[in-house]
């Protein structure tokens, strides 16, 4: 890299890049440079100040990573105390603060500013002269911990103010966690078999608390401000909104959820729609908090205790919730996966009766040492499904010895399902039943992936009936789908309600409604004519996604051509690796897979099969191609088809490889992340003339 010719001039315009960039991105949501660009200004910038540490400043970019450890936290006394809020529950305690608002301002609507309650770590942040000097936590609310150096490795704190630099400015707000950054973390520390983060607010707390700022560094926090401590030379509004879009206007991100609201009906519609909202929301809240808008009233109202009179927190459902285990059993997945599953005393978490969660897998039971009998912390949140997030073990039940009553916990050496030896493969986090399709666990899985809409798309044959149909013994392999009648259907619907003690309304009224049988037959009819990639996808083959069995597909042209391939041909095609190439090659040695695929042969099953593309040269070879939007003259699934006949790889998500987005009507983010990356952007017009060119 080339040494400028002015370098004190060409640092502070980095700076001033780079510091445009992160407000840009962390405050207004509004990338303006892609990621790799951002990166080599950074590097550049470390280049300058490594040639001349006399030009590194306390704001720049490079000194948010990289401090050395520290011994230990120096105690930090708030100049303004950093207060707590008082709780409500139920909606008569909000109409009881909102009168008494009412009674001692006589305002008969206040105004109140309205904000999402973030559920991390409360944190003030101290601006002197404009630029940041130190950060601390709350603490007891007198005194916390100064945490400045972790705190600068947040990008979305900024280091200098924006605009007009007061002498002193304190802001407070939230250090968190988003779900997509907490679950990221998890999945990676449990694949290297380490110990995982309980919740984002545990994460966010404990990456904060790291004393090695690197450590902080390496993992994703955001921050959303709220409100101010001291300040000095620094006009404060007469509003809180005001104040939050003031914050906003000098480089600190607020919430986007932040409104304001009249009277008690309008905080508890606030409180409805963000609750509604709460699972979708990128980040955890326990709550909302509402602040009384104008500053002279919060003023005239004061404090109580340690919570101010003007401020109130009203609470949602808890997302956490101890119970204790009954019992761990094994769940064995469409691939053989077993998954250990606790049994729970029922338990409401989020509004939902939790009765079992997943322990995901042998080694997270070992990290965590959960047994039966344990009292332990069940996390629900958003979508995810209900998991154990850590053991109380000063709770757990001991005999007379003092020792605890119940044994670690240990994978069964057989399935439940069927008998077959459990194995664990080497490098392999989960452990997986051998039995392949004879265990009854794994033919369920495998029946209901191969009807799915990605595969064979046989429609209304969901997962109830496709149970039943194994259960009652009317189905073992996916071609008995093909020799199924509608006798089979009725009677296999009466035996369920037999079995389930269950009477139709039309039963009981002496009519058989078969309706629902013949949609199933003609979904099942129209499957047999498919394509080979769908049919290579629902074969269920472990590690078979759609993206290979299209490149399987195409490479090969025929399914013979693909049973016939041996190990060392299938590593040959693009994105199959010799992990994937043997699991490919041993599930066409089996036997009864063989027998299964002669057996939809014999049912009528026809997939469309052409020449091999191996050696394909059309326009878009090696090219990512992603589709967003709606077209209006074709299907994505017809567009996609048709562009990978030329050779593209179509992807469902834009980065940085992309080659190529096709945008149609009503194209989102994918369009918007596509131009930050200066992708070349197709409409439909010009998607269609370059088919019919090309084709």
């Amino acid at each position: 890299m080339a040494r400028p010719a002015d370098p004190a001039a060409r640092a502070r315009q980095l700076r001033d890049a780079i510091d445009r960039a992160n407000h840009r991105y962390h405050v207004l949501d509004e990338p303006e440079i892609p990621d790799a660009e951002y990166d080599a200004l950074v590097r550049e910038l470390e280049a300058i100040e490594a040639a001349d540490p006399g030009l590194r400043t306390a704001d720049s970019p490079t000194q948010r990573v990289g401090a050395k450890a520290s011994e230990a936290f120096a105690t930090v006394e708030h100049a303004r105390p950093m207060l707590s809020l008082s709780n409500a529950f139920s909606e008569q305690e909000v109409r009881d603060f909102v009168a008494r608002i009412s009674a001692a301002t006589g305002d008969a609507e206040p105004e109140f500013c309205t904000e999402p309650k973030l559920d991390g770590l409360a944190i003030s942040l101290r601006y002197e002269d404009g630029l940041f000097v130190r950060g601390a936590t709350r603490g007891d609310g007198a005194s916390g911990e100064d945490v400045s150096a972790n705190l600068r490795t947040v990008k979305a704190i900024p280091l200098r103010l924006r605009g007009a630099a007061p002498a002193v400015l304190e802001v407070r707000g939230e250090v968190y966690m988003t779900r997509a950054a907490f679950e990221d973390w998890n999945a990676k520390a449990r694949a290297k078999g380490e110990r995982t983060m309980a919740n984002p607010r545990n994460g966010a707390a404990g990456s904060l608390r790291q004393l090695d700022s690197r450590i902080t560094a390496s993992r994703a926090l955001s921050f959303y401000a709220y409100g101010l401590g001291v300040t000095e030379g620094w006009p404060v509004p007469e509003r809180q909104s005001q104040v939050l879009a003031a914050l906003r206007g000098i480089g600190f991100p607020v919430s986007p959820e932040v409104g304001t609201a009249r009277g008690a009906d309008g905080l508890l519609a606030y409180f409805e729609r963000i609750g509604a909202r709460r699972d979708a929301l990128p980040y955890d809240i326990d709550g909302v908090v509402y602040k009384l808008d104008r500053i002279d009233q919060q003023e005239q109202l004061g404090y109580v205790s340690r919570a101010p009179r003007w401020a109130l927190a009203h609470k949602y459902p808890a997302q956490e919730q101890t119970t204790t285990v009954e019992a761990i059993d094994v769940q064995v997945g469409r691939t053989g996966a077993i998954t250990p599953i606790a049994r729970l005393a029922p338990v409401g978490v989020a509004g939902v009766v939790v009765t079992n969660a997943t322990l995901h897998n042998a080694d997270q039971v070992a990290r965590l040492d959960v047994r039966v009998g344990d009292t332990v912390i069940v996390r629900r949140a958003g979508d995810v499904i209900p998991e154990v997030a850590g053991v109380l073990l000063e709770a757990r039940p001991l005999d007379a010895r003092g020792a605890p009553r119940h044994p670690p916990f240990a994978l069964p050496a057989q399935c439940p399902a069927c008998g077959s030896d459990i194995v664990r493969e080497e490098g392999e986090v989960a452990a997986r039943c051998s039995g392949g399709l004879v265990c009854p666990a794994q033919r369920v899985q495998s029946l209901i992936h191969f009807a799915s809409r990605r595969a064979m798309d046989i429609e209304g044959l969901g997962d109830r009936i496709v149970e039943d149909l194994v259960d009652l013994g009317f189905v073992r392999t996916v071609a008995d789908f093909y020799a199924l009648t509608q006798d089979d259907f009725l009677q296999m619907r009466r035996r369920a309600d037999e079995r389930d003690g269950t009477q139709p309304e039309t039963a009981r009224q002496g009519k058989v409604a078969s309706k629902w049988a013949d949609n199933l037959l003609g979904a099942i009819a129209r499957s047999r004519d498919s394509t080979l990639e769908r049919l290579l996808f629902a074969l269920g083959i472990r590690d078979v996604g759609e993206s290979t069995a299209k490149t399987l597909a195409r490479q090969f042209g025929s399914l013979d051509a693909v049973m016939s391939a041996d190990e060392g041909r299938l590593r040959e095609v693009p994105d199959v690796g010799p992990v994937v190439a043997g699991r490919i090659a041993s599930f066409f040695a089996e036997p009864h897979n063989r027998a299964v695929i002669a057996a939809l042969r014999a049912a009528g099953l026809h997939w469309r099969e052409g020449p091999p593309q191996a050696n394909l040269a059309g326009p878009l070879v090696g090219k990512s191609v992603v589709l967003t939007g709606t077209l209006a003259s074709l299907t994505r699934d017809e567009a996609g088809a048709r562009l990978e006949a030329l050779g593209a790889k179509v992807a469902g998500s834009v980065s940085k490889k992309t080659a190529l987005v096709v945008a149609g009507e009503a194209a989102g983010s994918k369009l918007d992340k596509a131009r930050d990356l200066g992708i070349e952007v197709w409409d439909e017009a010009a998607l269609l003339a370059f088919l019919a060119q090309n084709e």
